[in-house]
């Protein structure tokens, strides 16, 4: 069982940036895949980025350029620093999980970010 924290939300101006962390307990964080979604209000959950074990990364198109995502084994906790936000960037921040190969998947509660001026 993994348990996954995210913190780091909050608001900001546009132009402005934030940088997420998720906290994994539960397995070592070199074993999982870990990535960030967001959903909006009246959308779908985004994928925005993913870091595999082995340090490949995927990232959604809208955030290329803007965010990037790393991984700290060290303090078993992943990160997305999100620069030039924009109020599309708005909505909750979800932290995943998951096993190389295997489809369970464990989530985070999801972290409010805001974009306006």
């Amino acid at each position: 069982q993994v348990q996954l924290v995210e913190s780091g939300g909050g608001l900001v101006q546009p132009g402005g940036s934030l940088r997420l962390a998720c906290a994994a307990s539960g397995m070592p964080l070199s074993t999982l895949v870990m990535g960030w979604y967001r959903q909006a209000p009246g959308n779908q959950r985004e994928l925005v980025a993913s870091i595999s074990t082995f340090g490949i990364i995927n990232y959604g198109p809208s955030v290329k350029g803007r965010f990037t995502i790393a991984r700290d084994s060290a303090n078993n906790s992943a990160y997305l620093q999100m620069n030039d936000l924009t109020p599309d960037d708005t909505g909750v921040y979800y932290c995943k999980a998951n096993r190389n190969g295997l489809p369970k998947a464990w989530w985070g509660q999801g972290t409010q970010v805001t974009v306006s001026s």
